[in-house]
């Protein structure tokens, strides 16, 4: 059983259909669009695909608002387009995830009309209602500075209704067994499709109780299980991706103490702390952060990323760690987004300095878990700031020097393609990145394969090892009796370091993968290296007679 854990050493990559390609030239993404660039994300060594909504929407939050679960929104193709595409992906051992946007629906949804419009429906008690306005409706918002209530008031049915997001997005009453039904129809449509598993939109919000009276939501852990044996009996192999980003001490209550609610979690944790890394060179609380959620069942996983569709969120850093990360990365009121997050793209956020971008995809590689890289990313995309919220970090891919990127034929893109400054697509794009050896493009290429050859990281257990300095994070991963060690130096200058790499007696060699040069301990099985700005060092460990037997050295 444990080898079909597949998503243990995968590698995702998230894409919004939308803005990655356009094939019929009306400016917008569209799934055979997608289906032509199925070649280019198997030769980047991408084996997992997660698409960001592309159901039926009237696109008032990026298709967060789903007005049918059960179609594709018509500007991105037809099911029979849609399952051509998974066909595909899976002819090139590509798997596909999609988003479950299940905490609400939009309210041109035909279940919201219905429940509006007669308080008798069998819909109703779908939504959540309340006569008054509740007292504590201007708490809780999801987007404050753009949202101001919970509740709002519908005039067609003359009731208010909850609403943890947009007031366009009417939560779903999910207590109800009706509606929890009607979910897993839903995950049995798109099983059937040939997609393998979801990444959960909003998880906590999902299985919080909810209704007027409710002043501390309990959380209700066992539909999580029930969502878990439908996937697991319909397809054995498919995932649920939960996006939840809660405190560490409940990490297991997601998991489930024997893994059986939910397969993968993103790990929000980690990636507030490794920002605040990258900002103050200190990796001390990244390391506290790593320690905090390394408890797990075996056949949990965390998914690790630097930056997503959404609002880099720092929430859960103190007051001044936040700060720290804002005047680093973005000092400018406009670069922040409700209060507590950064909605810039990491090249630009980092200044463009290659060296910076590659320790922290380097770093990504190496955390544990399994990598998840957004579209764009892996050439260095920009962001547009002239666009509002997170649209400034959702413009399209850019492929080539063409008219827009390559992405459309048309002049009118669905948002507009970065054209100027020095992230523009006349110079910054896959083509040309692609003739370039030195290119980000190729880099991320030979990191990913390097990952892959690295398992220990996505199965095995991790250890941190003293470097001697507070900017240089030193990790080692044990599975089956090989050893990885990684080595990150944050500070903007070279580093001397000291270290043991934590073995056994007789390990006193590490070889790196990337060059094959190694590192021999001294009497006392120290390792002595220099390490130059923002450099990192991958290593596999072990002694000399044992690293000559391997194939891959």
């Amino acid at each position: 059983m444990i080898n079909d854990l597949w998503y243990k050493n995968a590698m995702v990559y998230c894409l919004s259909v939308e803005t990655f390609m356009d094939a019929n030239g009306d400016g917008v993404g569209d799934f055979q669009g997608l289906q032509r660039r199925l070649d280019y994300l198997a030769g980047l060594g991408v084996n997992a695909i997660w698409l960001m909504p592309f159901q039926t929407s009237p696109g008032r939050d990026d298709g967060y608002d789903v007005s049918d679960y059960y179609n594709i929104d018509p500007r991105y193709g037809t099911l029979g387009d849609f399952v051509e595409f998974t066909q595909g992906a899976k002819q090139r051992g590509i798997r596909v995830l999609i988003d479950l946007v299940v905490n609400h629906t939009s309210d041109q949804h035909p279940w919201f009309k219905e429940a509006r419009a007669d308080k008798n429906s069998r819909f109703r008690d779908w939504y959540v209602w309340s006569k008054e306005k509740p007292a504590n409706a201007d708490e809780g918002m999801v987007f404050p500075g753009v949202q101001k209530t919970t509740w709002t008031r519908d005039e067609k049915s003359g009731e208010y209704y909850f609403h943890r997001f947009y007031e366009f997005q009417p939560d779903l009453n999910t207590a109800n067994p009706q509606v929890q039904a009607e979910i897993l129809k839903i995950m049995g449509f798109w099983i059937q499709l040939g997609v393998c598993g979801f990444r959960m939109d909003a998880v906590p919000f999902v299985i919080a109780e909810k209704g007027a009276d409710v002043k501390t939501p309990k959380a209700q852990f066992d539909m999580l299980r029930s969502f878990r044996e439908f996937l697991q009996w319909r397809k054995g192999d498919s995932i649920i991706l939960a996006e939840a980003n809660v405190v560490p001490k409940e990490n297991l209550q997601y998991f489930g103490d024997d893994g059986e609610r939910m397969q993968m979690m993103f790990n929000f944790h980690v990636n507030q702390a490794l920002f605040y890394a990258l900002a103050s060179a200190d990796t001390r609380p990244l390391g506290k952060a790593m320690k905090e959620t390394q408890e797990r069942p075996q056949s949990g996983q965390w998914g690790v990323f630097l930056r997503n569709h959404d609002e880099l969120d720092l929430g859960r850093l103190s007051e001044g760690q936040r700060q720290r990360v804002f005047d680093a990365f973005a000092p400018d009121k406009n670069m922040q987004l409700y209060d507590r997050g950064i909605r810039r793209r990491l090249a630009p956020m980092l200044g463009g300095d290659i060296r910076r971008l590659k320790l922290a995809y380097s770093l990504m590689y190496s955390l544990p878990g399994t990598p998840v890289l957004r579209y764009g990313d892996e050439i260095g995309m920009g962001d547009d700031l002239k666009l509002p919220e997170r649209n400034c970090a959702r413009t399209p891919m850019q492929w080539s020097n063409e008219p827009n990127g390559g992405f459309t034929k048309s002049d009118k893109p669905v948002l507009p393609v970065i054209s100027e400054g020095p992230y523009g697509y006349s110079h910054l794009n896959v083509a040309f990145q692609r003739r370039d050896s030195e290119s980000m493009l190729n880099w991320t290429e030979r990191m990913i394969r390097m990952r892959k050859e690295a398992p220990e990281i996505g199965w095995g257990t991790f250890s941190l090892l003293d470097c001697g300095d507070a900017g240089v994070l030193g990790m080692r991963y044990d599975w089956r009796n090989n050893a990885v060690v990684t080595i990150h130096n944050f500070h903007d200058q070279p580093v001397e370091i000291v270290f043991k790499a934590g073995g056994e007696e007789g390990e006193t060699l590490l070889i790196d993968i990337a060059d094959g040069s190694d590192s021999r301990a001294d009497e006392q099985g120290r390792h002595h290296m220099v390490i130059e700005p923002y450099g990192y060092r991958w290593y596999r460990a072990g002694g000399l007679d044992y690293l000559l037997k391997r194939s891959d050295i």
